[in-house]
């Protein structure tokens, strides 16, 4: 019963109703209502919080203290209440129900209470336990879903985030952070939060779940919370910690596969491409770049991606699996970004390194085999034959010659294949056989080509099959002396005073053949005769004229056009 004269009813002693013992009858218990569970019962010395409704014999209403708006707080069995209350009570779970007949020498004997209870009174009461405690009591906390793994748990000073149901102890929610769709976001050990969470919260692991019973000294004592929270309230809260750090965490690595062969590892200014999956710490998925089926491209070090993860994928090498957890502060603070990462989360960023490479680094050249007396090498304007097999460095297969009938043809230096590769084709032996790594912009730079991503380092297995010693840029035909000095007497075959096409071809094969000259070095020798006679053959009548015959130095004098 509550303050006042209700209160008088049931915290008179018990030596009121003893001064007349009246008949021999102790208190009638009727346990109407017994819960399941019951992990506690009320002992003598136990403070307890209860309802109750109290009538007489005739169901006449004598006092409640549900008209009242607020529950009874005492210790039980102390002979703080009347003797048949505290005998009464003795015993009860928190949700048992309870009828109880107090006989008038255990109430409020031939005296009774003015006004209210008459002499020799059988009192009737109908009574819920909400809820018990002991000043002795200590924080109860029972682990409901640990994680296998647990490297770390809290601590005073750590900054916590995590998700409750807060109950009464009689089941009746007060507060849950689920209905606000948001975590409870605070320090632990600074008094930010009540005593008994403070301490229920020590030893957490991320994704530990755990129901914390917190006695009212620990909680908000005599003067309850508002109206949601009663004085002398135990509190229950189911608690699922989100994530935590501290302030001075800086990045944490985990390398869960580091290739055998690391030659290189990633440095401030390199360009790194890499997938990865970003989780937070309960493992909701926030962001990944497998999704896209897209690697994530940029520069370290450099303040283009979150601190934390600049500070993470320093020293990957290609190839390397590695966990990134990067705290708040050095990801995106206490704010969030969107509505996928909230403020003051931490974040797990598992990546594979695809590549890198530095904006300075040239064609890499590991020769596999080079044959002996080797004299001859590629140069440019070289006509040659390769074969080549073309990979990411994650060794992703794009391109390969074998899966033609013959091998590649080209002309070096003529703009025909990437500057890398040219680069690459340059000084080898016919039967020689390289790797080559190409970085990205003496490629198919940051926009890549059909079938090659953009940024990409190439990985090429070259072997040159043969080489053609090649003519000057600009030439398709050049003479081995000195050329003739009646040119155009010697192309008139028939003497008729101008040269048509067949008479052209028969020449220059003939010069050929004699050792005299030479073709720009190309699959199809024909074309190429036929583009020589096409730049003599100026008003393109099919016949050359002695006027139009010049040969390639004199033009280059006059600045006219390209050819013999």
């Amino acid at each position: 019963m509550a303050a006042g004269s209700a209160a008088l009813l049931l915290s008179l002693l018990g030596a009121l109703g003893l001064s007349d013992p009246g008949p021999l009858e102790d208190v009638v218990i009727e346990r109407y209502y017994i819960p399941k569970v019951c992990l506690r019962e009320a002992q003598m010395g136990d403070f307890i919080r209860y309802h109750y409704n109290g009538t007489f014999k005739d169901g006449k209403k004598f006092d409640s203290s549900y008209d009242r708006g607020a529950t009874v707080a005492g210790v039980v069995g102390v002979g703080r209440l009347i003797t048949g209350m505290d005998r009464g009570l003795q015993g009860m779970c928190v949700n048992e129900r309870r009828h109880l007949i107090v006989p008038p020498h255990l109430g409020y004997g031939s005296i009774g209470v003015a006004g209210l209870i008459p002499p020799d009174a059988t009192l009737y009461f109908d009574v819920v336990m909400l809820d018990i405690w002991n000043k002795d009591d200590k924080l109860q906390i029972t682990t409901l879903v640990k994680p296998e793994h647990c490297n770390r748990t809290v601590e005073n000073s750590d900054f916590v985030r995590y998700h409750y149901n807060g109950t009464l102890l009689d089941g009746t929610p007060f507060d849950s952070s689920y209905s606000k769709d948001s975590t409870y976001d605070t320090y632990v050990g600074t008094g930010w939060l009540i005593k008994g969470m403070d301490q229920g919260l020590l030893g957490m692991c991320a994704g530990e779940k755990r129901s914390i019973i917190i006695p009212p000294f620990l909680a908000y004592g005599e003067k309850g919370y508002g109206t949601v929270i009663p004085p002398q309230a135990s509190l229950v809260f189911s608690v699922l910690l989100v994530d935590f750090h501290n302030p001075k965490d800086g990045v944490s690595l985990e390398h869960l596969e580091v290739p055998a062969s690391c030659r290189r590892r990633a440095v401030t200014g390199d360009f790194v491409r890499y997938h990865y999956n970003g989780t937070l710490m309960d493992g909701t998925l926030f962001d990944s770049s497998y999704s896209r089926n897209q690697t994530y491209n940029t520069y370290i070090g450099k303040g283009y991606i979150i601190p934390g993860m600049d500070q993470g994928l320093q020293g990957v090498c290609i190839g390397e699996r590695r966990r990134v957890v990067v705290p708040p502060h050095l990801a995106y603070g206490e704010n969030g970004v969107g509505n996928k990462i909230p403020g003051s989360a931490v974040l797990i960023f598992d990546v594979h390194i695809i590549d890198f490479h530095n904006p300075d680094d040239p064609v890499e050249i590991e020769t596999v085999h080079r044959p002996e007396g080797c004299n001859v090498t590629a140069r440019d304007r070289d006509f040659i034959r390769y074969h080549y097999n073309c990979s990411l460095l994650d060794g992703t297969q794009l391109f390969s010659s074998h899966d033609y009938e013959k091998p590649q043809e080209v002309t070096l230096g003529a703009n025909k294949v990437i500057e890398g590769l040219n680069s690459g084709l340059l000084g080898m032996c016919v039967g020689e056989r390289r790797v080559l790594i190409v970085p990205p912009h003496l490629g198919h730079g940051e926009n890549g080509a059909r079938g090659v991503p953009g940024s990409a380092v190439l990985r090429f297995e070259v072997e040159l099959i043969s080489l053609e010693e090649g003519v000057p840029e600009g030439y398709l035909f050049i003479w081995h002396g000195d050329p003739p000095e009646n040119l155009f007497e010697q192309m008139d075959l028939n003497k008729d005073g101008q040269i048509p096409a067949d008479e052209f071809s028969t020449f220059i094969k003939t010069q050929v053949a004699e050792g005299k000259g030479r073709l720009m070095p190309s699959s199809d020798p024909e074309k190429v005769i036929a583009d020589m006679f096409g730049n003599q053959d100026r008003n393109q009548d099919g016949r050359i004229t002695a006027e139009e015959l010049k040969l390639k130095s004199d033009e280059d004098r006059e600045k006219v056009h390209e050819e013999l």
